[in-house]
């Protein structure tokens, strides 16, 4: 009784035709009425395949056309994670039953697009010598069948040549026809053969447009995310003209070190504030120098702008004053002494000599009992 018996499945296994094998799985088969969908048995048994990846091929092929079908999309339907989603897409695009095309729309953004096929050996192969080249490196979403082997399908066969009718055999002369021979059948006379029939039309197949070849998918695609404002260029708090003439000539003299800085003066004097303010915080000219000229990029193709990107992000804080470095000093702590009781000469705490508290109890007690005598 610990073991709970599916009835309903026991009387469908009897309704089983033919011997039941004695080992192995029992199908019983209950055809479907509606929400089904087919799949073959080159994807359900394929023997490179993983179950994750063919279990991810049957959900994508049950799915309607249009449903999106991401790695994030599948990990909200299914148990597995992103992971081993990608790693089971990434098996059904090497054997050809998934693809994933990259399209430009108008607006100049750039979607991937999934192409799903339920039979891709049944595709013409591109290598193959009667096959018709594909412009697109895809199958298309919208057929499965395979396509003609050859391209003069479509065109109509030249219609064939009709033999030249044999010559008609002259008519016998009455004199020359005699009687036949007493014991012997009359030869049957020479049928004329047939005329041939015309030839008939081919059927003209229609000729489908070949699809549009794909916009062409530029290598960088363009950035989705907003970029964050620019940063100002950094300016001293109290600006002087000592700060502005040490700034420019610093500037200038940057094209002595390193030639590939060899500045405008529209250039020196828009980063000259910046300059300024790096001197204003006790930077010394040197230290600026190696920051701005040290561990260059190569090829060096905008030096202005990589000087203002260095003055802005490696701006040092402004020196910290005397009374920061102070260490603040650390509250002191009153410890009360010991003092040892006049009376009973027992250590307790307190400021100064005397009695401990029991013996204050004591003579207050004494105290109190001969006030009430007198």
């Amino acid at each position: 009784m610990d073991t709970q018996q599916n009835t309903a499945l026991t009387r469908a296994l009897a309704e089983v035709p033919g011997p039941l094998p004695t080992r192995g799985v029992i199908h019983v088969v209950i055809p479907h009425t509606d929400r089904f969908t087919v799949v073959g048995n080159h994807l359900a048994q394929h023997p490179d395949l993983s179950c994750t990846a063919i279990g991810i091929a049957v959900l994508i092929q049950s799915l309607p056309q249009g449903t999106e079908v991401s790695i994030k999309a599948l990990a909200a339907r299914c148990r597995e994670g992103e992971k081993r989603i990608a790693a089971a897409l990434r098996e059904l695009e090497a054997h050809g039953y998934l693809q994933r095309i990259r399209h430009r729309l108008t607006d100049r953004k750039v979607i991937t697009r999934t192409v799903f096929c339920n039979q891709p050996t049944a595709l013409p192969h591109p290598h193959h010598p009667a096959a018709q080249p594909h412009p697109h490196p895809c199958p298309r979403p919208a057929s499965t069948a395979p396509e003609p082997a050859s391209a003069t399908a479509y065109a109509p066969a030249p219609a064939p040549t009709p033999a030249p009718a044999p010559a008609p055999a002259p008519a016998p002369a009455p004199e020359q026809i005699s009687a036949p021979a007493p014991g012997q059948m009359p030869a049957p006379a020479p049928v004329p053969p047939a005329a041939p029939l015309p030839p008939r039309a081919p059927l003209a197949l229609p000729v489908q447009p070949p699809p549009p070849a794909p916009p062409s998918v530029p290598l960088v695609p363009p950035p989705t995310a907003p970029k964050p404002p620019r940063r100002p260029l950094p300016r001293p708090g109290t600006p002087t003209t000592e700060l502005d003439r040490a700034a420019t000539a610093l500037l200038s003299d940057l094209r002595s070190h390193a030639p590939r800085f060899t500045l405008s003066e529209g250039d020196i004097r828009q980063l000259a504030p910046a300059v300024a303010a790096w001197l204003e915080r006790e930077a010394h000219p040197d230290a600026i120098r190696r920051t701005l000229t040290d561990d260059l990029p190569r090829p060096l193709r905008h030096p202005v702008k990589l000087l203002r990107h260095r003055l802005t992000a490696l701006l040092p804080p402004p020196l910290p004053g005397a009374c920061d470095l102070v260490v603040p000093a650390r509250p002191r702590v009153v410890v009360t002494p010991f003092q040892t009781c006049d009376d009973c000469d027992r250590a307790f705490r307190s400021p100064a000599p005397g009695h401990c508290r029991d013996c204050r109890e004591t003579r207050e007690h004494r105290g109190a009992d001969v006030h009430t005598a007198a």
